[in-house]
């Protein structure tokens, strides 16, 4: 079934999952949190280094930069940028308490001090201009988009990068019908060998539908554009399957 217009996908979204949003992802990610990393490496065939690699190679930063990591989960971007720059103030903030005190576990054992935050991503509690470059990895689907994209917009500086990868919709019918099939196994399989609870086990269905109303790499640059951001590119691995979007905020005139 083809996704809704790209100017009513927001709407839609939100009258299709906003109880799983607001109800029971909040159980989802602190019933995943002690594997979640174990479980995507499986997930992915061994390939989740690779995409993070992959993703931080896009993410360009400077001495002392002031960085916000969105929907930081287990700090990966946090540990990975202070390993590339010890100089950077890293900021992280995720609604979910058991995933960020996981983050903050692997921190510590690395030496690394990222700064935590636990709260609702659609209203950053940031000043206006303040962070050089915000990311975000791995959660979009799950998200009010143009809201969050709009928060990240007033919390970056002006020239501020905000970088983003996440799993997104493949434009190609046919791999996007076998990129479905693959991941409904993956559930399946993830969930019992981790014993999932029954907040993880319920969603398996929600994971794959949020997909299927989400955003092509294109669409996705679009939107970005629409919310004010300039100088958008995009990237995308596996058949579009994945993709890794930089947009800008402009500077004043």
């Amino acid at each position: 079934m083809p996704p809704p217009p790209l100017a009513l996908r927001e709407e839609l979204r939100e009258q299709r999952f906003n109880a799983v949003w607001s109800r029971e992802l909040n159980q989802v990610f602190a019933d995943v949190a002690p594997y979640y990393d174990r479980a995507n490496n499986i997930a992915s065939l061994g390939l989740w280094d690779f995409f993070l690699k992959s993703f931080m190679s896009t993410v360009d930063v400077r001495p002392r930069g002031r960085v916000l990591d969105v929907c930081a989960g287990t700090n990966a971007i946090g540990i990975a940028l202070l390993r590339r720059d010890p100089t950077l103030d890293v900021h992280a903030i995720d609604r979910s308490a058991e995933m960020q005190a996981v983050g903050r576990q692997r921190a510590r054992a690395r030496g690394l001090l990222i700064h935590s935050t636990i709260g609702d991503v659609h209203q950053l509690p940031f000043p206006d201009n303040h962070f050089d470059v915000v990311t975000l990895q791995f959660a979009t689907r799950h998200l009010r988009v143009r809201s969050v994209f709009k928060e990240i917009h007033r919390v970056l500086k002006p020239g501020g990068h905000f970088h983003h990868s996440d799993m997104l919709r493949p434009s190609n019918p046919l791999v996007e019908g076998l990129y479905y099939g693959y991941l409904r196994t993956c559930l399946s399989f993830t969930g019992f060998l981790f014993r999932s609870g029954p907040a993880a086990l319920n969603c398996k269905k929600y994971f794959i539908n949020a997909l299927e109303m989400f955003y092509s790499a294109g669409e996705l640059s679009v939107v970005l554009r629409e919310l004010g951001y300039v100088d958008v590119t995009a990237k995308t691995v596996f058949l579009g399957m994945l993709g890794f979007h930089r947009a800008v905020k402009p500077r004043p005139g």
